[in-house]
Protein backbone atom coordinates (compact mmCIF):
# COMPACT_ATOMS: atom_id res chain seq x y z
CA UNK A 1 0.00 0.00 0.00
CA UNK A 2 2.63 2.49 0.88
CA UNK A 3 4.67 1.73 -2.11
CA UNK A 4 1.49 1.98 -4.06
CA UNK A 5 0.89 5.56 -2.79
CA UNK A 6 4.77 6.20 -3.50
CA UNK A 7 4.42 5.70 -7.26
CA UNK A 8 2.16 7.99 -8.00
CA UNK A 9 2.81 10.59 -5.41
CA UNK A 10 2.20 13.08 -8.19
CA UNK A 11 -1.53 13.75 -7.19
CA UNK A 12 -0.99 12.57 -3.79
CA UNK A 13 -1.33 15.00 -0.81
CA UNK A 14 0.07 12.48 1.58
CA UNK A 15 3.40 12.40 -0.23
CA UNK A 16 3.25 16.35 -0.67
CA UNK A 17 3.27 16.19 2.97
CA UNK A 18 5.55 13.35 3.43
CA UNK A 19 8.10 14.93 1.31
CA UNK A 20 7.93 18.20 2.27
CA UNK A 21 8.24 17.18 5.90
CA UNK A 22 11.41 15.03 5.00
CA UNK A 23 13.54 17.22 4.05
CA UNK A 24 12.62 19.34 7.55
CA UNK A 25 14.28 19.13 10.48
CA UNK A 26 10.95 18.70 12.17
CA UNK A 27 7.67 18.41 10.86
CA UNK A 28 5.95 20.56 12.88
CA UNK A 29 7.84 23.86 11.54
CA UNK A 30 7.48 23.25 8.17
CA UNK A 31 3.94 23.00 8.36
CA UNK A 32 3.24 26.09 10.00
CA UNK A 33 2.95 28.13 7.46
CA UNK A 34 0.33 27.02 5.35
CA UNK A 35 1.28 29.77 2.19
CA UNK A 36 4.84 29.25 2.19
CA UNK A 37 4.39 25.21 2.81
CA UNK A 38 2.07 24.40 -0.08
CA UNK A 39 4.84 25.74 -2.95
CA UNK A 40 7.51 24.46 -1.05
CA UNK A 41 5.89 21.09 -0.79
CA UNK A 42 5.19 21.17 -4.87
CA UNK A 43 8.76 22.02 -5.94
CA UNK A 44 10.34 19.14 -3.35
CA UNK A 45 7.81 16.59 -4.35
CA UNK A 46 9.11 17.03 -8.22
CA UNK A 47 12.53 16.85 -7.66
CA UNK A 48 12.25 14.17 -4.91
CA UNK A 49 9.56 12.05 -6.23
CA UNK A 50 11.40 10.10 -8.81
CA UNK A 51 13.80 8.57 -5.84
CA UNK A 52 11.23 8.03 -3.58
CA UNK A 53 9.30 5.58 -6.30
CA UNK A 54 11.94 3.79 -7.42
CA UNK A 55 13.19 3.02 -3.65
CA UNK A 56 9.84 1.94 -2.29
CA UNK A 57 8.72 -0.39 -5.31
CA UNK A 58 11.44 -2.49 -3.89
CA UNK A 59 11.62 -1.96 -0.18
CA UNK A 60 8.49 -0.84 0.76
CA UNK A 61 7.93 1.40 3.17
CA UNK A 62 11.70 0.72 4.30
CA UNK A 63 12.82 2.12 1.22
CA UNK A 64 10.79 5.45 2.50
CA UNK A 65 12.35 5.88 5.53
CA UNK A 66 15.48 5.84 4.02
CA UNK A 67 14.77 8.80 1.82
CA UNK A 68 13.46 10.91 4.83
CA UNK A 69 15.15 12.31 7.87
CA UNK A 70 14.64 9.67 10.75
CA UNK A 71 13.91 12.60 13.33
CA UNK A 72 11.17 13.62 11.42
CA UNK A 73 9.06 10.35 10.47
CA UNK A 74 8.13 9.36 14.13
CA UNK A 75 6.43 12.35 15.03
CA UNK A 76 4.84 12.56 11.79
CA UNK A 77 3.63 8.94 11.70
CA UNK A 78 3.38 7.40 15.41
CA UNK A 79 3.39 10.06 18.25
CA UNK A 80 0.04 10.65 19.40
CA UNK A 81 0.43 14.31 19.55
CA UNK A 82 -0.03 14.56 15.77
CA UNK A 83 -3.80 14.87 15.87
CA UNK A 84 -4.21 17.19 17.92
CA UNK A 85 -1.99 19.17 16.06
CA UNK A 86 -3.67 19.23 12.85
CA UNK A 87 -6.97 19.90 14.92
CA UNK A 88 -5.75 23.17 16.05
CA UNK A 89 -4.66 23.48 12.65
CA UNK A 90 -7.85 22.85 11.21
CA UNK A 91 -9.61 25.22 13.94
CA UNK A 92 -7.31 28.27 13.03
CA UNK A 93 -8.20 27.26 8.82
CA UNK A 94 -11.71 27.75 9.46
CA UNK A 95 -11.68 31.07 11.75
CA UNK A 96 -9.39 32.80 9.28
CA UNK A 97 -11.51 31.80 6.25
CA UNK A 98 -14.86 33.24 8.21
CA UNK A 99 -13.07 36.59 8.29
CA UNK A 100 -11.53 36.43 5.19
CA UNK A 101 -8.62 36.42 6.35
CA UNK A 102 -7.20 33.86 3.98
CA UNK A 103 -7.73 35.55 1.04
CA UNK A 104 -6.00 38.35 2.39
CA UNK A 105 -2.94 36.75 3.18
CA UNK A 106 -2.65 35.18 -0.22
CA UNK A 107 -2.76 38.17 -1.78
CA UNK A 108 -0.09 39.61 0.50
CA UNK A 109 1.79 36.46 -0.64
CA UNK A 110 1.22 37.36 -4.01
CA UNK A 111 2.41 40.91 -3.89
CA UNK A 112 5.69 40.15 -1.67
CA UNK A 113 5.99 37.49 -4.77
CA UNK A 114 5.52 38.93 -7.67
CA UNK A 115 8.19 39.62 -9.81
CA UNK A 116 9.70 43.22 -11.00
CA UNK A 117 9.48 44.31 -14.19
CA UNK A 118 12.03 43.34 -16.43
CA UNK A 119 14.73 46.09 -17.30
CA UNK A 120 13.96 47.54 -21.07
CA UNK A 121 16.14 44.72 -22.81
CA UNK A 122 16.83 45.62 -26.26
CA UNK A 123 17.36 43.47 -29.23
CA UNK A 124 19.81 43.30 -31.71
CA UNK A 125 20.61 41.45 -35.32
CA UNK A 126 24.36 40.47 -35.00
CA UNK A 127 24.50 37.51 -37.84
CA UNK A 128 22.60 36.74 -41.10
CA UNK A 129 22.04 33.17 -43.24
CA UNK A 130 20.13 32.12 -46.35
CA UNK A 131 19.42 30.15 -48.93
CA UNK A 132 17.97 31.60 -52.03
CA UNK A 133 17.71 30.86 -55.84
CA UNK A 134 19.79 34.27 -55.84
CA UNK A 135 22.56 33.19 -53.44
CA UNK A 136 23.69 31.44 -50.30
CA UNK A 137 25.02 34.15 -48.24
CA UNK A 138 23.25 37.88 -47.93
CA UNK A 139 26.31 39.65 -49.63
CA UNK A 140 26.07 38.04 -52.78
CA UNK A 141 21.91 37.62 -51.86
CA UNK A 142 21.20 41.39 -52.28
CA UNK A 143 23.70 42.01 -54.37
CA UNK A 144 21.77 40.27 -56.96
CA UNK A 145 18.46 42.12 -55.15
CA UNK A 146 20.17 45.52 -56.28
CA UNK A 147 21.06 44.57 -59.80
CA UNK A 148 17.57 43.45 -60.12
CA UNK A 149 18.90 39.90 -61.55
CA UNK A 150 15.66 37.44 -61.41
CA UNK A 151 16.06 33.91 -60.12
CA UNK A 152 12.96 32.39 -61.72
CA UNK A 153 13.40 29.76 -64.15
CA UNK A 154 11.99 26.18 -65.56
CA UNK A 155 12.00 23.72 -62.84
CA UNK A 156 14.09 20.80 -63.33
CA UNK A 157 13.85 19.17 -60.22
CA UNK A 158 11.65 16.78 -61.84
CA UNK A 159 9.62 16.41 -64.89
CA UNK A 160 6.22 18.95 -64.70
CA UNK A 161 5.67 18.88 -68.39
CA UNK A 162 2.19 18.03 -67.31
CA UNK A 163 1.47 20.98 -65.14
CA UNK A 164 0.38 24.76 -66.54
CA UNK A 165 3.04 26.11 -64.44
CA UNK A 166 6.15 24.55 -65.09
CA UNK A 167 8.24 27.71 -63.62
CA UNK A 168 10.03 28.23 -60.12
CA UNK A 169 12.57 30.13 -57.75
CA UNK A 170 14.51 27.12 -57.64
CA UNK A 171 18.20 26.75 -55.71
CA UNK A 172 19.83 24.69 -58.67
CA UNK A 173 23.60 24.33 -56.52
CA UNK A 174 23.12 23.48 -53.16
CA UNK A 175 26.15 22.53 -50.68
CA UNK A 176 25.94 20.87 -47.27
CA UNK A 177 29.64 20.17 -46.99
CA UNK A 178 31.14 20.70 -43.73
CA UNK A 179 28.03 21.93 -41.90
CA UNK A 180 25.63 18.81 -42.37
CA UNK A 181 26.73 15.09 -41.95
CA UNK A 182 26.76 13.08 -45.22
CA UNK A 183 24.61 10.50 -43.38
CA UNK A 184 21.84 13.24 -42.75
CA UNK A 185 22.15 14.87 -45.89
CA UNK A 186 21.07 12.04 -47.50
CA UNK A 187 17.95 10.94 -45.34
CA UNK A 188 17.02 14.68 -44.03
CA UNK A 189 14.29 17.09 -46.14
CA UNK A 190 15.49 19.83 -48.09
CA UNK A 191 13.43 22.19 -45.62
CA UNK A 192 16.15 21.12 -42.76
CA UNK A 193 18.80 21.17 -44.61
CA UNK A 194 17.93 25.01 -45.88
CA UNK A 195 17.50 25.72 -42.24
CA UNK A 196 20.96 23.95 -40.87
CA UNK A 197 22.53 25.53 -43.49
CA UNK A 198 21.06 29.19 -43.75
CA UNK A 199 21.51 28.71 -39.36
CA UNK A 200 25.40 28.02 -38.97
CA UNK A 201 26.14 30.45 -41.26
CA UNK A 202 24.41 33.19 -39.20
CA UNK A 203 26.77 32.43 -36.35
CA UNK A 204 29.52 32.25 -38.55
CA UNK A 205 28.24 35.45 -40.34
CA UNK A 206 27.91 36.33 -36.51
CA UNK A 207 31.46 35.81 -35.24
CA UNK A 208 30.44 33.10 -33.29
CA UNK A 209 33.54 30.73 -33.26
CA UNK A 210 33.47 28.12 -31.10
CA UNK A 211 35.77 29.70 -28.78
CA UNK A 212 32.70 32.39 -28.25
CA UNK A 213 30.33 29.78 -28.43
CA UNK A 214 31.88 28.02 -25.46
CA UNK A 215 31.27 31.53 -23.44
CA UNK A 216 27.69 31.23 -24.12
CA UNK A 217 25.27 30.07 -21.23
CA UNK A 218 23.60 27.29 -23.42
CA UNK A 219 20.00 27.56 -21.39
CA UNK A 220 19.81 30.70 -22.66
CA UNK A 221 20.53 30.18 -26.31
CA UNK A 222 17.46 29.21 -28.22
CA UNK A 223 16.28 28.39 -32.05
CA UNK A 224 13.24 29.59 -33.11
CA UNK A 225 12.80 28.59 -37.01
CA UNK A 226 9.52 27.35 -38.62
CA UNK A 227 8.29 26.33 -41.79
CA UNK A 228 4.60 26.50 -43.49
CA UNK A 229 5.03 23.15 -45.47
CA UNK A 230 7.92 20.88 -43.38
CA UNK A 231 9.12 17.93 -45.08
CA UNK A 232 6.86 17.23 -47.52
CA UNK A 233 8.98 15.49 -49.82
CA UNK A 234 10.22 13.15 -46.95
CA UNK A 235 5.71 12.43 -46.72
CA UNK A 236 5.65 12.43 -50.06
CA UNK A 237 8.37 9.59 -50.41
CA UNK A 238 6.93 7.42 -47.23
CA UNK A 239 3.44 7.05 -49.42
CA UNK A 240 4.94 5.95 -52.63
CA UNK A 241 6.68 3.84 -50.30
CA UNK A 242 3.59 2.75 -48.65
CA UNK A 243 2.05 1.20 -51.88
CA UNK A 244 4.21 -0.87 -52.24
CA UNK A 245 4.69 -2.03 -48.10
CA UNK A 246 5.18 -0.09 -44.88
CA UNK A 247 8.21 -1.99 -44.68
CA UNK A 248 9.24 -0.07 -47.55
CA UNK A 249 8.88 2.81 -45.55
CA UNK A 250 11.79 5.42 -44.13
CA UNK A 251 12.00 5.48 -40.58
CA UNK A 252 12.67 8.60 -40.12
CA UNK A 253 9.54 9.75 -42.22
CA UNK A 254 7.51 10.49 -39.02
CA UNK A 255 10.26 12.98 -37.20
CA UNK A 256 11.68 14.41 -40.56
CA UNK A 257 8.80 15.66 -41.91
CA UNK A 258 7.43 17.25 -38.65
CA UNK A 259 8.07 21.06 -39.07
CA UNK A 260 9.63 21.15 -35.36
CA UNK A 261 12.30 18.93 -36.07
CA UNK A 262 14.80 21.48 -37.92
CA UNK A 263 14.93 23.54 -35.29
CA UNK A 264 15.58 20.59 -32.61
CA UNK A 265 18.12 19.06 -35.00
CA UNK A 266 20.01 22.47 -34.77
CA UNK A 267 19.66 22.98 -30.83
CA UNK A 268 20.95 19.20 -30.49
CA UNK A 269 24.25 19.87 -32.67
CA UNK A 270 24.72 23.30 -31.04
CA UNK A 271 23.79 21.79 -27.63
CA UNK A 272 21.39 25.01 -26.56
CA UNK A 273 19.12 24.14 -23.84
CA UNK A 274 16.67 27.56 -24.32
CA UNK A 275 13.63 27.82 -26.03
CA UNK A 276 13.60 25.60 -29.07
CA UNK A 277 10.20 24.49 -31.09
CA UNK A 278 8.67 26.20 -34.49
CA UNK A 279 5.93 28.23 -35.33
CA UNK A 280 4.01 27.18 -38.82
CA UNK A 281 1.68 29.97 -40.16
CA UNK A 282 1.84 29.39 -43.70
CA UNK A 283 3.44 32.26 -45.53
CA UNK A 284 3.53 34.24 -42.08
CA UNK A 285 5.76 31.85 -40.60
CA UNK A 286 9.01 33.86 -40.57
CA UNK A 287 7.90 37.03 -39.05
CA UNK A 288 6.43 34.55 -36.37
CA UNK A 289 9.09 33.33 -35.45
CA UNK A 290 11.62 36.06 -35.88
CA UNK A 291 8.43 38.07 -33.62
CA UNK A 292 7.96 35.24 -30.83
CA UNK A 293 11.82 35.00 -30.89
CA UNK A 294 12.79 38.77 -30.16
CA UNK A 295 10.50 38.45 -26.95
CA UNK A 296 11.73 34.98 -25.36
CA UNK A 297 14.76 37.74 -25.13
CA UNK A 298 13.02 41.18 -24.25
CA UNK A 299 11.61 38.88 -21.47
CA UNK A 300 14.58 37.48 -20.28
CA UNK A 301 14.01 34.19 -21.19
CA UNK A 302 17.20 33.96 -24.01
CA UNK A 303 19.78 36.23 -24.79
CA UNK A 304 20.88 34.78 -28.34
CA UNK A 305 18.33 33.38 -30.56
CA UNK A 306 18.39 31.81 -33.95
CA UNK A 307 15.30 32.45 -35.72
CA UNK A 308 13.26 32.30 -39.48
CA UNK A 309 12.02 30.49 -41.77
CA UNK A 310 12.67 27.19 -44.25
CA UNK A 311 10.41 25.78 -46.90
CA UNK A 312 11.22 23.73 -49.90
CA UNK A 313 8.40 22.12 -51.32
CA UNK A 314 9.31 22.51 -55.63
CA UNK A 315 8.04 18.87 -56.13
CA UNK A 316 4.74 17.73 -57.84
CA UNK A 317 2.90 17.50 -54.92
CA UNK A 318 3.54 20.70 -53.51
CA UNK A 319 3.45 22.61 -57.48
CA UNK A 320 0.19 20.57 -57.84
CA UNK A 321 -0.96 21.69 -54.61
CA UNK A 322 -0.58 25.16 -55.49
CA UNK A 323 -2.05 24.64 -59.18
CA UNK A 324 -5.60 23.48 -57.84
CA UNK A 325 -5.47 26.29 -55.68
CA UNK A 326 -5.45 28.48 -58.76
CA UNK A 327 -2.83 30.60 -57.09
CA UNK A 328 0.31 30.17 -59.65
CA UNK A 329 0.99 32.13 -62.48
CA UNK A 330 1.60 30.52 -66.10
CA UNK A 331 4.19 32.55 -67.64
CA UNK A 332 5.87 29.56 -68.07
CA UNK A 333 7.56 30.97 -71.79
CA UNK A 334 9.46 34.27 -69.87
CA UNK A 335 10.13 33.06 -66.36
CA UNK A 336 11.72 36.33 -65.71
CA UNK A 337 9.28 37.98 -66.08
CA UNK A 338 6.36 36.09 -64.05
CA UNK A 339 6.44 37.80 -60.94
CA UNK A 340 5.66 40.81 -61.23
CA UNK A 341 4.08 42.69 -58.00
CA UNK A 342 1.75 45.78 -58.34
CA UNK A 343 2.03 45.26 -62.70
CA UNK A 344 -1.70 45.07 -64.27
CA UNK A 345 -0.35 42.04 -65.94
CA UNK A 346 -0.23 40.14 -62.89
CA UNK A 347 -1.60 36.45 -62.98
CA UNK A 348 -0.15 34.72 -59.91
CA UNK A 349 2.42 34.55 -57.42
CA UNK A 350 5.82 31.92 -58.59
CA UNK A 351 6.64 29.43 -56.22
CA UNK A 352 10.53 29.50 -54.75
CA UNK A 353 12.15 27.94 -51.85
CA UNK A 354 15.15 28.51 -49.65
CA UNK A 355 15.78 29.68 -45.96
CA UNK A 356 16.56 32.81 -44.09
CA UNK A 357 17.67 32.94 -40.58
CA UNK A 358 18.85 35.68 -37.87
CA UNK A 359 20.75 35.58 -35.32
CA UNK A 360 19.39 38.06 -32.94
CA UNK A 361 20.78 38.61 -29.46
CA UNK A 362 20.37 40.90 -26.47
CA UNK A 363 22.45 44.58 -26.54
CA UNK A 364 24.34 43.94 -23.52
CA UNK A 365 25.42 40.41 -24.67
CA UNK A 366 26.46 41.28 -28.00
CA UNK A 367 28.23 44.32 -26.93
CA UNK A 368 30.43 42.16 -24.56
CA UNK A 369 31.60 39.79 -27.04
CA UNK A 370 32.50 42.82 -29.88
CA UNK A 371 29.94 41.79 -32.16
CA UNK A 372 29.26 43.60 -35.49
CA UNK A 373 25.44 44.76 -35.17
CA UNK A 374 23.10 45.12 -37.96
CA UNK A 375 20.16 46.34 -37.25
CA UNK A 376 17.86 46.79 -34.51
CA UNK A 377 14.67 44.87 -33.53
CA UNK A 378 12.46 47.44 -32.79
CA UNK A 379 9.33 44.89 -32.75
CA UNK A 380 6.01 44.03 -34.28
CA UNK A 381 2.42 42.29 -34.42
CA UNK A 382 0.42 39.20 -34.99
CA UNK A 383 -3.69 39.41 -36.22
CA UNK A 384 -5.98 37.71 -37.72
CA UNK A 385 -8.34 38.74 -40.63
CA UNK A 386 -10.73 36.10 -39.10
CA UNK A 387 -12.67 36.33 -42.68
CA UNK A 388 -11.48 33.49 -45.14
CA UNK A 389 -9.44 30.74 -46.26
CA UNK A 390 -7.25 32.56 -48.78
CA UNK A 391 -8.42 36.01 -49.45
CA UNK A 392 -7.30 39.21 -47.38
CA UNK A 393 -9.90 40.92 -45.89
CA UNK A 394 -11.74 43.00 -48.16
CA UNK A 395 -10.73 46.66 -46.33
CA UNK A 396 -7.74 45.50 -45.03
CA UNK A 397 -8.58 45.67 -41.46
CA UNK A 398 -6.52 42.56 -40.37
CA UNK A 399 -3.38 44.22 -42.04
CA UNK A 400 -3.96 48.10 -41.00
CA UNK A 401 -4.36 46.65 -37.24
CA UNK A 402 -1.27 44.65 -37.29
CA UNK A 403 0.91 47.57 -38.40
CA UNK A 404 -0.52 50.16 -36.17
CA UNK A 405 -0.44 47.26 -32.83
CA UNK A 406 3.35 47.00 -34.25
CA UNK A 407 3.87 50.56 -34.49
CA UNK A 408 2.91 50.68 -30.79
CA UNK A 409 5.15 47.99 -29.70
CA UNK A 410 8.17 49.38 -31.20
CA UNK A 411 7.28 53.17 -29.68
CA UNK A 412 7.20 54.77 -33.05
CA UNK A 413 5.49 56.90 -35.02
CA UNK A 414 4.22 56.29 -38.47
CA UNK A 415 5.92 58.47 -39.78
CA UNK A 416 9.35 57.25 -38.51
CA UNK A 417 8.85 54.37 -41.26
CA UNK A 418 10.62 55.31 -44.55
CA UNK A 419 10.95 51.80 -45.68
CA UNK A 420 8.54 49.10 -46.64
CA UNK A 421 9.09 45.83 -47.39
CA UNK A 422 5.67 44.45 -48.90
CA UNK A 423 4.38 40.51 -49.18
CA UNK A 424 3.16 41.29 -52.29
CA UNK A 425 3.38 38.41 -54.01
CA UNK A 426 1.68 38.80 -57.80
CA UNK A 427 -1.60 37.86 -57.01
CA UNK A 428 -3.85 40.40 -58.24
CA UNK A 429 -6.06 40.52 -54.79
CA UNK A 430 -3.41 40.41 -52.35
CA UNK A 431 -1.07 43.06 -53.81
CA UNK A 432 -3.41 45.72 -53.95
CA UNK A 433 -5.55 44.90 -50.22
CA UNK A 434 -1.91 45.15 -49.16
CA UNK A 435 -1.31 48.47 -50.98
CA UNK A 436 -4.52 50.13 -49.97
CA UNK A 437 -3.39 49.32 -46.40
CA UNK A 438 -0.07 50.66 -46.74
CA UNK A 439 -1.61 53.88 -48.18
CA UNK A 440 -3.78 54.32 -45.76
CA UNK A 441 -1.55 53.88 -43.04
CA UNK A 442 1.71 55.70 -44.78
CA UNK A 443 0.48 57.18 -47.93
CA UNK A 444 1.03 61.00 -46.63
CA UNK A 445 4.77 60.43 -46.12
CA UNK A 446 6.74 62.19 -49.08
CA UNK A 447 9.62 59.97 -47.78
CA UNK A 448 7.88 56.48 -48.15
CA UNK A 449 9.25 53.70 -50.43
CA UNK A 450 8.09 50.27 -51.13
CA UNK A 451 9.25 47.32 -52.90
CA UNK A 452 8.93 43.13 -52.83
CA UNK A 453 11.52 41.18 -52.74
CA UNK A 454 9.46 38.48 -54.43
CA UNK A 455 9.31 39.69 -57.51
CA UNK A 456 12.99 38.30 -57.59
CA UNK A 457 12.89 35.19 -56.10
CA UNK A 458 9.08 33.92 -55.94
CA UNK A 459 7.22 33.74 -52.69
CA UNK A 460 9.21 31.04 -50.90
CA UNK A 461 6.16 30.22 -48.59
CA UNK A 462 7.32 29.99 -44.74
CA UNK A 463 11.07 31.26 -45.53
CA UNK A 464 9.42 34.41 -47.22
CA UNK A 465 9.64 36.48 -43.97
CA UNK A 466 12.46 35.26 -42.74
CA UNK A 467 14.30 36.14 -46.09
CA UNK A 468 12.99 39.24 -46.77
CA UNK A 469 13.60 40.58 -43.15
CA UNK A 470 17.65 39.48 -44.58
CA UNK A 471 16.58 42.01 -47.47
CA UNK A 472 15.11 44.51 -45.28
CA UNK A 473 18.34 44.53 -43.20
CA UNK A 474 20.84 44.62 -45.83
CA UNK A 475 18.88 47.78 -46.82
CA UNK A 476 19.71 49.38 -43.88
CA UNK A 477 23.54 48.25 -44.13
CA UNK A 478 24.21 49.54 -47.48
CA UNK A 479 21.46 52.56 -47.89
CA UNK A 480 20.24 51.24 -51.01
CA UNK A 481 16.48 49.73 -51.48
CA UNK A 482 16.14 46.99 -54.45
CA UNK A 483 13.54 48.19 -57.32
CA UNK A 484 10.59 46.55 -58.30
CA UNK A 485 11.81 44.05 -61.39
CA UNK A 486 8.74 43.89 -64.15
CA UNK A 487 6.83 47.20 -62.71
CA UNK A 488 5.81 47.87 -66.31
CA UNK A 489 2.61 48.59 -66.59
CA UNK A 490 1.47 49.24 -62.83
CA UNK A 491 -2.17 48.60 -61.72
CA UNK A 492 -4.64 51.88 -62.35
CA UNK A 493 -5.27 51.91 -58.69
CA UNK A 494 -1.47 51.77 -57.73
CA UNK A 495 0.31 55.02 -56.83
CA UNK A 496 3.85 54.36 -58.24
CA UNK A 497 4.66 57.53 -55.86
CA UNK A 498 5.29 55.41 -53.08
CA UNK A 499 6.98 52.70 -54.75
CA UNK A 500 10.54 52.16 -56.26
CA UNK A 501 11.13 51.62 -59.70
CA UNK A 502 12.74 49.35 -62.12
CA UNK A 503 16.30 50.61 -60.73
CA UNK A 504 17.67 50.67 -57.09
CA UNK A 505 17.72 53.81 -55.34
CA UNK A 506 19.27 55.14 -52.47
CA UNK A 507 17.63 55.50 -49.16
CA UNK A 508 18.74 56.42 -45.49
CA UNK A 509 16.42 54.46 -43.72
CA UNK A 510 15.05 55.58 -40.54
CA UNK A 511 12.60 52.61 -39.89
CA UNK A 512 11.79 49.68 -42.10
CA UNK A 513 9.23 47.34 -41.90
CA UNK A 514 8.80 44.10 -43.20
CA UNK A 515 4.95 42.12 -44.03
CA UNK A 516 4.06 39.00 -44.53
CA UNK A 517 0.75 37.39 -44.38
CA UNK A 518 -0.02 33.60 -44.74
CA UNK A 519 -3.45 31.62 -45.83
CA UNK A 520 -5.93 31.77 -42.80
CA UNK A 521 -5.63 35.19 -42.50
CA UNK A 522 -2.85 35.09 -40.29
CA UNK A 523 -1.16 38.75 -40.32
CA UNK A 524 2.60 39.81 -39.80
CA UNK A 525 4.82 42.53 -39.21
CA UNK A 526 7.81 43.45 -37.93
CA UNK A 527 9.84 46.49 -37.56
CA UNK A 528 13.95 47.26 -37.53
CA UNK A 529 15.98 50.24 -37.55
CA UNK A 530 19.79 51.72 -37.73
CA UNK A 531 21.32 50.89 -34.15
CA UNK A 532 21.97 54.11 -32.39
Amino acid sequence: MVAGASSSCYASPLCDWLVGACMSSGGDRLLQSDTKSSRRSTLLTKSKCSSFSSSSSTNGSAGLVSNCNSNALPSLFFESNNNSYFNRKQGRLNQASSSGQVALEMEKEAMVKKKPPLESRRVVVTGMGVETPLGHDPHTFYDNLLQGISGISPIENFDCSAFPTRIAGEIKTFSTEGLVAPKLSKRMDKFMLYLLTAGKKALADGGVTEDVMAEFDKSKCGVLIGSAMGGMKVFYDALEALKISYKKMNPFCVPFATTNMGSAMLAIDLGWMGPNYSISTACATGNFCILSAANHIIRGEADVMLCGGSDSVIIPIGLGGFVACRALSEKNDDPTKASRPWDSNRDGFVMGEGAGVLLLEELEHAKSRGATIYAEFLGGSFTSDAYHITEPHPDGAGVILCIEKALAHAGISKEDINYINAHATSTPAGDLKEYQALAHCFGQNPELRINSTKSMIGHLLGASGAVEAVATIQAIKTGWVHPNINLENPDKAVDTKLLVGLKKERLDIKAALSNSFGFGGHNSSIIFAPYK
